[in-house]
């Protein structure tokens, strides 16, 4: 039986995974931040030579990505300094090293998806310390990077719960940049993928998923105003109009062609994952 070792278990994508292995019946060991800080080179060594996992899935990051404009030291040892230990970690447990990384790897001037192997050119800090992430992540042997975007899920601060915060505080017009286009993805349907692209000897390198279809913020805040049923009008802005310290891709949609390939499975629709969102939630 594969034993997976989960980091950053506390957060959204991390519980959603924990959630998912435990309904397969996997052996796994989870750590939050305060049992496990991913920056402390003695303490992964450690934690990885306890679990002696087959699977690493480093699910620890710095998500903050306007903050990490004026803190680019510290998005850059925990998205990427970090990701050399759990590397060396995962190569001395002749483990496979699975690390989540972002579309915010890329600039945007694409006006189709973007594949795994299109040219990274990250606009933020966040984006330059997740791409250092990848490049550490490299230093497996034997490593998974799966790029996700716009994530969204019951266990952690999203963009669904600021627009519903927003209809409970009475907003309205609720205004929302609409010249950023990318794919919502639901942290189960994330999760799952995960599991379904670690049983795959294929999947190694870069490999994408997002749900589908494609959007806007805009349309995103729409989806989740009616989902709501609320009366809450959407204004379509730009930009330029909802200045933020970090510089976001305009177009940053991934293509999931690599990992459709590989499993057999069309992505899932975020549609499908806000309806349960909402159910979940209440």
């Amino acid at each position: 039986m594969t034993r997976w070792l989960v980091t950053g278990a506390g957060g959204m994508v991390g519980t959603d995974l924990r959630d998912e292995l435990l309904a397969r019946d996997v052996e796994f060991h989870c750590l939050n931040h305060s049992e496990l800080d991913i920056t402390d080179s003695r303490a992964v060594a450690e934690a990885v030579q306890s679990a002696a996992p087959d699977v690493i899935v480093n699910c620890a990051a710095y998500t903050r990505v306007d903050d990490a404009e004026s803190h680019e030291h510290l998005a850059n040892s925990i998205n990427g300094s970090a990701v050399e230990f759990l590397a060396d970690a995962a190569n001395e447990a002749d483990a496979l090293l699975i690390h989540i990384s972002t579309d915010f790897v890329f600039d945007g001037t694409k006006t189709a998806p973007y594949e795994v192997n299109d040219r990274t050119n990250p606009l933020s800090a966040y984006g330059r310390s997740k791409l250092l992430g990848e490049i550490a992540a490299t230093h497996a042997r034997r490593h998974l990077i799966v790029r996700t975007a716009w994530l969204f899920g019951v266990h952690g601060p999203n963009f669904v719960e600021a627009i519903r915060n927003q209809i409970h505080k009475g907003t309205n017009p609720l205004r929302v940049v609409n010249d950023q286009r990318g794919k919502p993805t639901y942290t189960p349907h994330l999760a799952r993928a995960i599991i379904r692209l670690a049983g795959h000897e294929a999947a190694r390198g870069v490999v994408h998923y997002a749900d589908e279809p494609e959007c806007t913020w805009y349309d995103f805040a729409r989806a989740i105003v009616e989902e709501s049923g609320a009366a809450t009008e959407v204004t379509p802005v730009s930009t330029a109009e909802f200045p933020r310290p970090a510089k976001r891709p305009a177009y940053s949609v991934l293509s999931t062609e690599r990992y459709e390939r590989i499993t057999g499975v069309r992505p899932d629709s975020w549609r499908d994952g806000l309806h349960e969102y909402f159910q979940r939630r209440g």
